[in-house]
C-alpha cells in the first residue's frame, strides 16, 4: 500500500449558505386573541400586569403572555374564572432555566372554545419564589412540586411543597444549569 492510499480521502468543503431575504411573516390568525387577552388583563389589573403578549408561531400560533410576578395569581384567576375566557384546564406546567433567570410556564386550555394560551413568568435565579396556583388548578399541585424538586422554585402557599421525584436528603436541584452533582458517578 502506498503512502497515497493511507491518507484519508479529502472531502470537499461544504458550499457557503446562500443568504436568503427573510420576508416578514404574515400576521397570525391568533393575533386578535392575544391582543384581546392583553387588553382585558391590563384593563382589570393595570398596565404592569402583562409585560408582553405575542404569538408563538412555530407552536401552532399559540397566544403567549409574559406576566409580572406580582400579578401571577390574579392573571391565572381571571383566565380561569371569567366566563368569556374560561381557561379551566391546566394542560402543562413547566420551568426553564435560561441561566440569567428562571421561567415558569403554564399552558391553559379552554375546552369549550378549543383555545389555548401560554402564561409565563420570569423569576430571579437567587429568589425563585412564586405563589402557588394549586388552589386554582388541581394539576398544579404535583407540577409545582416537580418544579421545586428539580429547579428549586419555591411556591408559597402550596399545601405540601416537598420533593416528589428525588429523596428528601438530595442536595440541590438537578435541572438547573449550574447544578453540580456531589457524587461524580451520578
Amino acid at each position: 500500500m502506498s503512502e497515497e492510499d493511507k491518507k484519508p480521502p479529502v472531502r470537499p468543503k461544504p458550499a457557503a449558505k446562500k443568504v436568503v431575504d427573510e420576508k416578514a411573516l404574515p400576521p397570525s390568525p391568533k393575533q386578535p386573541v392575544v391582543d384581546d387577552l392583553v387588553t382585558q388583563l391590563k384593563g382589570k389589573l393595570g398596565e404592569r400586569a402583562v409585560l408582553e403578549g405575542y404569538i408563538n408561531q412555530p407552536n401552532d400560533h399559540l397566544p403567549t403572555l409574559i406576566i409580572s410576578q406580582e400579578k401571577w395569581i390574579d392573571v391565572l384567576s381571571i383566565l380561569k374564572n371569567e366566563p368569556d375566557l374560561h381557561f379551566t384546564y391546566l394542560q402543562n406546567a413547566s420551568a426553564i432555566d435560561y441561566e440569567t433567570h428562571l421561567e415558569v410556564v403554564f399552558h391553559l386550555h379552554d375546552l369549550n372554545r378549543k383555545e389555548r394560551v401560554a402564561v409565563k413568568v420570569k423569576l430571579d435565579r437567587e429568589q425563585a419564589v412564586l405563589p402557588s396556583a394549586s388552589h386554582l388548578f388541581a394539576a398544579a399541585n404535583w407540577n409545582e412540586r416537580e418544579m421545586y424538586d428539580l429547579m428549586g422554585i419555591h411556591f408559597t402557599g402550596h399545601p405540601e411543597l416537598k420533593r416528589i421525584l428525588l429523596p428528601d436528603e438530595w442536595v440541590g436541584h438537578p435541572l438547573r444549569k449550574d447544578y453540580v452533582a456531589l457524587d461524580k458517578e451520578v
